[in-house]
């Protein structure tokens, strides 16, 4: 029993120190989605759905929740987003090819139709990330418009 009291102890003085340290932060400044925002050209509607269910995790514009400070919540946050913007980062969208860009839009399509993003551990917390059918609509309407756009670019170059 006493060894794993020590454990306990041991543990919980770790936890207490990685309280102090933490990830970098995910915080570059709004204008880091323009380029993506003036050249996919969403509704207010759609850019408003984009912000709250998107930018967090698919952007350099992260906006923390309160919850964050706490270790080890923090890593995982920072696992997440880290991941997300490996598959579709819209601060990046300057970088991407016209083809990158085209099959972007295509998974956007398909994630948000199969109601597959945004992620449902993510919902629990941002309750207006919950998109309706209506919202899915837009967001599939707008993405395919844009999607459209990049496939007639590709077909040029052909």
């Amino acid at each position: 029993m006493k060894i794993i009291k020590k454990i306990l102890v041991a543990l919980l003085v770790v936890l207490i120190i990685m309280q102090f340290f933490g990830p970098e932060r995910n915080e570059g400044d709004s204008t880091t989605v323009d380029t993506f925002i003036a050249e996919t050209n969403p509704s207010r509607v759609v850019k408003s759905i984009l912000e709250n269910t998107c930018y967090d995790c698919h952007s350099d514009v992260t906006t923390y929740p309160w919850y964050n400070k706490i270790t080890p919540v923090n890593y995982w946050l920072a696992d997440h987003i880290e991941e997300g913007k490996e598959h579709f980062n819209l601060s990046a969208w300057d970088s991407y090819s016209v083809k990158r860009k085209e099959h972007k839009m295509h998974e956007l399509i398909e994630e948000v139709e199969e109601k597959k993003m945004p992620l449902e551990s993510y919902t629990y917390t941002h309750g207006d990330a919950n998109l309706t059918d209506d919202q899915i609509a837009a967001v599939v309407a707008w993405g395919k418009e844009v999607r459209a756009k990049y496939q007639a670019q590709l077909n040029k170059t052909e």
